[in-house]
């Protein structure tokens, strides 16, 4: 049985920022001090690259069995190394053909950045999409491609709609130590961080910090 998705502290990989490590250290270091869920992503890499990748990943979490792996926007790559689920984007496949490709148990996830797409996610039948990435929240240098940032309060009005249709709600873009608490008190059920783990050079710290921040920025939406 597929762990159940925990959502709160959620990485998304960057091959190039955990230079001169590797993903799989930072992972492994990472999953140990608060990392939820982890992402593989690597636009750079070919397919046969992207599975080696991805299986390294897998055994780098072997410990932590509550952590789910999903692959970004490549399908096959998912199925082929039966990770626990894939996330992908506006421009990739449609979700319910991938939804179809990776049966019923897998994880998927969808990026949204308007209330537009969100109606879109919440009108497909029900458990077609299981996540939804709300982004960017901020700019981000690592996708600058990424769009027009929502904003905290943009991003709290479209967490609030995703979680009343049953959507698991996430935060991602420009999400640094010092936005968590306030990417995590938008109502969302998690963030996803990129640079401010990969890069860092105590990853594992790193994450441990973000962990409280998260904590405080939901102490502080249910003292609103």
């Amino acid at each position: 049985m597929r762990p159940p998705f925990d959502p709160t502290l959620y990485l998304v990989t960057d091959t190039g920022l955990c230079r001169p490590r590797s993903v799989a250290d930072v992972v492994r270091a990472v999953v140990a001090a608060g990392v939820t869920a982890v992402q593989v992503r690597d636009k750079h890499a070919s397919r046969r690259e992207l599975l080696a990748l991805t299986r390294t990943v897998q055994a780098a979490v072997v410990d932590h069995p509550g952590v789910a792996v999903v692959v970004n926007d490549a399908v096959d790559v998912a199925v082929l190394a039966d990770a626990d689920g894939v996330h992908v984007g506006q421009d990739d496949l449609p979700v319910e053909e991938v939804r179809a490709l990776i049966g019923a148990d897998r994880h998927l996830g969808l990026s949204v950045s308007s209330a537009a797409e969100l109606d879109a996610a919440l009108a497909l039948p029900p458990g077609t999409v299981d996540l939804v990435g709300l982004s960017p929240v901020w700019e981000t240098p690592v996708k600058p491609d990424a769009g027009p940032a929502l904003g905290p309060a943009r991003a709290a009005t479209l967490a609030t709609a995703a979680r009343a249709g049953g959507l698991i709600a996430v935060a991602i873009g420009g999400i640094t130590l010092d936005r968590a608490a306030e990417a995590a008190a938008t109502g969302v059920d998690g963030i996803c961080v990129v640079a401010a783990v990969c890069p860092e050079a105590d990853p594992a710290g790193a994450a441990r910090r973000l962990r409280e921040e998260i904590v405080r920025g939901r102490l502080a939406q249910v003292a609103r």
